[in-house]
């Protein structure tokens, strides 16, 4: 049996690179509100994916707080050494503070940080005026996943998922592997998640990719037969892999989630 590569040390990220982001709302461009926007990237991903995304909601007025996953950013070793539970604290941590400081919070997300916000929404949907997820991961048709209890004690990683990007020259500056151990947390927490997708009423907008080489077609019949939420909608992206925040529909993305947002947190009448 040929053992898959093991890994040499990787050189670290630049961190002005992957910093997260955290900026004030500013209500003058809300109509008077203060909305917060939580801003989630994905596994063996850092904030690059999101930057621009994160950049457009700010500079419509709203707060916003993308945090860096524990493990991320870094090298894909220390990845090994964190899990779901790591992740889900992070993004809980965010949105509080978002929600100590506004009128009402949106979370929005890629891949696994779409799973993350439909996490907190299945645990703090009182608190969230909506979710919006891109390219959300919370199943597989992989049945090499079956085996990561066992292989994540031989293996400590395999090859990455990083770039799956149609437009030419766009780099997310991912992990050049995967590890193993952190991937087993990740698929487990993705279990617990859609066994609790009945338990999100809240808004959802879900835009996929309709070729994506990192997230299959069962994410997206999960959401559509278990989400209790009665405004759900799924729209299909034509021009982008995985990464679609960086990709070709970037653009539409970053306009039709804030259309969103403007609806989901205006003020009742």
């Amino acid at each position: 049996m040929r053992i898959p590569f093991r890994g040499a040390p990787a050189a670290p990220l630049d961190p002005a690179l992957v910093a997260p982001m955290s900026t004030p709302a500013r209500p003058e461009l809300t109509g008077g509100r203060r909305i917060g926007v939580l801003v989630q990237h994905g596994f063996t991903g850092n904030p690059v994916s999101m930057r621009p995304w994160a950049e457009d909601l700010a500079s419509r007025g709203y707060a916003v707080e993308m945090p860096l996953l524990p493990g991320h950013g870094t090298r894909w070793q220390d990845l090994n050494r964190v899990g779901w539970s790591d992740w889900v604290a992070t993004v809980e941590a965010a949105h509080d503070k978002l929600a100590a400081e506004n009128d009402a919070v949106v979370a929005v997300g890629l891949s696994m940080g779409g799973a993350l916000c439909l996490r907190l929404a299945a645990d703090r949907g009182e608190s969230l005026a909506g979710v919006c997820v891109v390219n959300p991961a919370v199943d597989t048709l992989r049945k090499d996943v079956r085996a990561l209890p066992v292989l994540k004690h031989l293996v400590p990683a395999m090859p990455g998922i990083a770039n799956d990007i149609k437009k030419p020259g766009a780099d997310e500056h991912g992990y050049p592997m995967t590890p193993l151990k952190a991937a087993a947390s990740m698929f487990a927490g993705y279990a617990e998640l859609r066994r609790d997708l009945p338990r999100i009423t809240v808004p959802v907008l879900f835009f996929r990719s309709a070729e994506d080489h990192v997230v299959d077609i069962s994410s997206s019949r999960a959401l559509n037969a278990r989400l209790s939420s009665k405004d759900f909608e799924e729209r299909v992206l034509e021009d982008s892999y995985h990464v679609a925040t960086l990709d070709h529909d970037a653009p539409r993305i970053f306009a039709e989630s804030a259309e969103f947002i403007e609806r989901v947190t205006a003020a009742p009448k």
